[in-house]
């Protein structure tokens, strides 16, 4: 009996063995017994009946999926060609394994077909300016067809946009016409403001004549830092005939002044010779 026991024992043992499986953290199991659906196990260590029972596991973390580079036609008839990546999570595994085949090349495949049919649906300028709205539409329209297959998508995001050589050539000139254009009417208003302020100091100006003596003083010692050159400064005619017309009187009175000194003088020495 010993002898006979040993054999079973050690058959008993080696499907105990067997029939324990680990579910690491990441993921969930999918028990198939004879063939049919049983139950989704969680993370742990699970037991699963021997010969009857087989488990199937699924990652459950968030997949990152390169979508092939697109070539699209956008509304206003502009060729683009397109690169996105999908963000996706399996959320229940009963149906992204019996729901569909495979649920990677299944979900890629989606994504192409959505990108280029809602994208098409756009201008180029609104794919240019509106990219975070597009890529909530493309989220929104992939969640939806990957919904019946247990996925989740997290985020659809375009990457890159690659446009036609004469384009973005054209869209270079356009952008700098525009700056410039951004900056002849900066310029403008600058010369305009400056102008209205010089229009109101020079109303100033004239109701103060001697403001502009100070200016003139002021421009004069601003100049005259400058030492190795020679200035040539502008005066109004009228001031200077106005200074030569007071010469004239000021030599008179001075040459007054001196003959009377003068006379004044003889006659001290007259009075002295006469004492």
């Amino acid at each position: 009996m010993s002898i006979l026991l040993l054999p079973l024992l050690l058959i008993f043992f080696f499907f105990l063995l067997l029939s324990w499986r680990v579910v690491q953290p990441y993921e969930q199991g999918v028990v198939i017994r004879l063939g049919r659906y049983a139950r989704s196990l969680n993370p742990g260590v699970r037991f699963l009946f021997p010969l009857l029972e087989s488990m199937k596991k699924v990652d459950m973390r968030i997949r990152v999926e390169n979508v092939e580079n697109q070539d699209i036609i956008t509304k206003d008839s502009v060729p683009v060609t397109l690169h996105a990546v999908v963000y996706y999570q399996v959320v229940d595994a009963q149906k992204a394994l019996y729901g569909v085949k495979n649920y990677k090349k299944a979900t890629s495949t989606v994504a192409q077909t959505i990108l280029r049919s809602n994208l098409g649906a756009h201008t180029m300028q609104e794919m240019l300016t509106e990219q975070k709205k597009l890529d909530d539409q493309l989220r929104k329209a992939l969640d939806q067809a990957t919904e019946p297959w247990g996925i989740k998508v997290k985020a659809v995001e375009i990457r890159s946009m690659e446009l036609p050589e004469g384009l973005r050539r054209a869209m270079a000139k356009e952008a700098e016409a525009e700056r410039e254009r951004v900056a002849k009417v900066i310029v403008a208003k600058g010369e305009y403001e400056a102008a209205e302020k010089l229009a109101e100091a020079a109303k100033v100006i004239s109701q103060h004549p001697v403001a502009m003596q100070l200016r003139t003083l002021q421009t004069m010692t601003e100049i005259a830092a400058e030492k190795s050159s020679t200035i040539l400064f502008p005066y109004e005619m009228s001031s200077l005939a106005s200074l030569f017309q007071q010469a004239p009187k000021e030599n008179a009175s001075t040459n007054l002044t001196q003959i009377v000194q003068k006379n004044k003088s003889v006659s001290d020495v007259d009075d002295l010779i006469d004492k």
